[in-house]
């Protein structure tokens, strides 16, 4: 939707700034990314950093969002969301609200059918239009979100380079990780949640999202974070993917005493990160 030149979609991850940090929601759930930021702000943070605008839409009742979809065409798609992912019905064993957000690539409305990417693994998905408005009510979502909304119509403002975007990233970058409560606080919550009685539905919650997309995004970080000359930040970037990322198999076959060890080491780093990142680039070594 950004056209040919977009930057890579791991660059895109990093400039939302979701990599950097850890937060505690109302309902108790442990995301790893900054306290108070969320994807709709992240979207929106991304495109400015890009040098992107686009228009934003939302609100309003559900047949002004289909005759809002009906105006949405392969050429000028719509990034749609959030939606509520377990009304995804083309996505197998969802039956019903699950609270999780999830955001598609609308290509166009086709009678009563909607034609959709789905970044989830499902490209060229279909859902009766009816179906998908029930979806992309925000009723069951986490965090404050308007129903229906859309971004279309994405238009280049500035001409910048990948690295110049991820510099200009950095100085938010140092301000999540130094947010009220610091990322720490959130990683000793969870371990205390560990270490307690996890149930099956918040242990679901690790393994099934919050693990395997906080590791992804760290790497990404680590990658580009590098590319730019942060080395000591990517080096606490990807010890921190490594650690999270190492998560997995214990939470899933419930060794939850090795979880709890990962989730220690874990949390200094994020104060590491922001101190590497507010020390600025090292210099570039010459022959």
């Amino acid at each position: 939707m950004l056209g040919e030149d977009a930057p890579p979609p791991s660059a895109i991850e990093v400039l939302t700034g979701m990599p950097f940090g850890a937060q505690l929601y109302e309902n108790g759930l442990i995301f790893f990314d900054p306290p108070g930021l969320d994807p709709l702000i992240g979207i929106d943070e991304a495109l400015e950093l890009m040098g992107r605008r686009a228009e934003r839409s939302g609100g309003g009742t559900a047949e002004e969002a289909v005759a809002r979809l009906r105006r949405v065409n392969p050429s000028s798609p719509a990034l749609v969301g959030p939606v509520e992912i377990g009304l995804l019905r083309h996505q197998p064993d969802m039956n019903g609200p699950i609270a999780s957000d999830h955001y598609v690539v609308v290509l166009g409305v086709e009678g009563d059918t909607v034609l959709m990417h789905d970044p989830h693994g499902f490209p060229y998905a279909t859902m009766p239009v009816d179906k998908f408005i029930a979806s992309w009510r925000t009723d069951t979502i986490g965090y404050p979100a308007e129903s229906f909304t859309m971004w279309r119509n994405f238009k280049k403002i500035r001409d910048l380079d990948v690295h110049t975007m991820l510099r200009d990233s950095i100085p938010r970058a140092i301000r999540l990780l130094g947010g009220t409560p610091p990322p720490a606080d959130a990683i000793h919550r969870l371990i205390e949640i560990v270490g307690g009685d996890l149930n099956p539905g918040y242990r679901a919650h690790l393994t099934h999202f919050a693990v395997r997309v906080s590791a992804r995004r760290l790497a990404d970080a680590a990658h580009w974070l590098g590319e730019i000359g942060y080395g000591r930040a990517s080096e606490v970037a990807a010890f921190q993917a490594r650690l999270v990322g190492g998560l997995q198999y214990p939470l899933v076959v419930q060794d939850d005493a090795t979880a709890m060890d990962l989730l220690r080491q874990l949390a200094p780093t994020y104060e590491q990160l922001r101190e590497a990142l507010a020390a600025g680039p090292e210099p570039a070594r010459t022959a």
